[in-house]
């Protein structure tokens, strides 16, 4: 494990930027950003034309360390260059930000216990080892819970540690996300039992383990405070969940030594059609207001 990487997702101020869309959410991802479906014809076409708007996104001046911490990619993005060099290595040699890899394939249909399980992961050591290979220092995978279910949040938290302890002894800090939905009438419920579970397993890890969790912003402020205290977590972060960027903002901002890992809440008004003085210029004003909301 890189240590200085270490210390500053432990430690510094800022937020962690989600560049992590992956097939299912690519074409969404590029509507929005401008880019129509009728405009490219093919996976590859597809997948390029995301890779030049992250690009375009990572080098703008306004992608920087002293405001964002990490980021995170796609496996794709992982494989490809930035100016002759891994995205990775591009990320911390150029702007010093740590990168991290979404390892997750995707979500299992919703069950009986209203809760989307992960789909398995299948490949994962040899994942792990090209993300070793590639100099990423963590990963990020997704379940979904949809209903204040204790035996739904409990499989889903199970798996999410199951997975995380491969995750650790190939020598990367996973992050753990349970997201739960934020428009389901009992989710205060869900984030009570969801706290409890991830509490239970925080504490049946070892020494030697560290994880971080990323969470849907709680409808009781500092719910989870508890866990940015806690010595096995390097930190909290929140993903945005469908909250506009300003109500994610002002959310956040409520809740203490919690940080951003906001995806679509970041790109929100990036525009293909915008003149790159445009373009930096709304990300900077993006970008301001995600940290200021991080640090408070």
């Amino acid at each position: 494990m890189n240590n200085e990487q270490f210390e500053q997702m432990k430690n510094a101020e800022g937020f962690i930027a989600a560049l992590d869309q992956s097939g299912g959410s690519t074409p969404k991802a590029l509507n929005l950003y401008g880019i129509a479906t009728d405009q490219y014809h093919s996976e590859e076409e597809m997948f390029s034309l995301i890779h030049q708007m992250r690009t375009r996104i990572i080098k703008s001046p306004a992608f920087e360390s002293n405001r964002i911490i990490g980021a995170i990619l796609f496996e794709q993005t992982m494989d490809r260059l930035i100016d002759g060099k891994y995205t990775a290595d591009y990320l911390w040699e150029e702007k010093h930000i740590v990168p991290f890899l979404k390892v997750d394939k995707g979500l299992l249909d919703l069950d009986n216990d209203g809760v989307q399980l992960m789909k398995p992961i299948d490949g994962l050591p040899d994942l792990l080892l090209r993300a070793k290979q590639r100099n990423i220092f963590g990963t990020k995978m997704r379940s979904v819970i949809k209903k204040a279910s204790p035996k739904g949040i409990a499989e889903v938290v199970a798996q999410q540690f199951q997975v995380a302890k491969t995750i650790i002894a190939a020598g990367l800090v996973p992050i753990i996300e349970p997201e739960v939905d934020i428009t389901i009438p009992d989710k205060s419920r869900a984030e009570a039992i969801l706290c409890d579970e991830l509490r239970r397993r925080l504490d049946m890890l070892p020494d030697t383990a560290n994880v971080m969790l990323k969470l849907s912003l709680p409808t009781i402020d500092n719910l989870y405070k508890e866990f940015t205290k806690h010595p096995r977590v390097v930190r909290v972060v929140a993903l945005s969940g469908g909250y506009s960027r300003n109500k994610a903002n002002e959310l956040l901002a409520r809740n203490r030594k919690v940080i951003a890992s906001f995806s679509r809440a970041l790109t929100q008004g990036l525009s293909a059609q915008q003149t790159d003085a445009e373009f930096n210029n709304t990300l900077q004003q993006t970008i301001q207001g995600i940290y200021e909301a991080s640090v408070k």
